[in-house]
């Protein structure tokens, strides 16, 4: 549905959250991450803070705005395989989503790469929507693969998630995104084919 289709309410309440996320983006990016308050985000953004508190529960939710693409392109891959590809052949495919191309171009991305190596309340959240998408997509694999044992999906998507996010994060957030995103896909593809 078109922004113009949604009503007056849901237009305004989108607005909202989008300059709360950009408002706290270019804080963190000024100040610093835990030199900005939410009192901070709020005042700047020109609404009260239990505004705020209406839309995020948390500061370090501004990072972690939306549903992370690499989950929603691997559970689409799954739906979507072809009989003949594997369990691993299906997680790499969902690398090569437009998706994931879109993210790496975002500036709260970015940011959140940089801050997630110094900032403990922003590994604490990646770790724990690391560890939620590693069993919804472990479920996903053992539902489309019924002889895939449930232990042998969890090691494989773990071994996925895990490598593609270390190798996004030894990159650093840094350079051209269309380079990353191929070198980490041939690190993982060869993690995975040897296993």
């Amino acid at each position: 549905m078109e922004e113009a289709d949604l009503p007056l309410r849901e237009r305004k309440r989108r607005r909202t959250r989008a300059l709360l996320i950009e408002t706290g983006r270019q804080l963190f990016e000024e100040r610093g991450y835990d030199e900005t308050t939410v009192a901070d985000i709020a005042a700047a953004a020109e609404i009260g803070s239990r505004t705020f508190f209406a839309y995020f529960e948390t500061k370090e939710q501004l990072l972690f705005p939306d549903t992370d693409p690499r989950v929603t392109a691997t559970l689409a891959a799954i739906r979507e395989r072809s009989p003949s590809d594997t369990p691993a052949q299906v997680l790499l495919s969902s690398l090569d989503s437009a998706a994931i191309d879109e993210e790496s171009k975002s500036s709260v991305a970015h940011l959140r790469q940089r801050l997630m190596r110094d900032v403990a309340a922003i590994q604490a959240r990646a770790m724990r929507l690391q560890f939620d998408a590693q069993r919804q997509i472990t479920d996903a694999l053992t539902a489309a693969y019924p002889k895939l044992e449930p232990v042998e999906a969890a090691a494989l998507v773990g071994a996925f998630i895990g490598a593609v996010a270390a190798a996004f994060q030894s990159l650093g957030g840094e350079g051209d995104p269309v380079d990353q995103k191929r070198q980490v896909r041939k690190a993982v593809a060869k993690i995975l084919n040897s296993a």
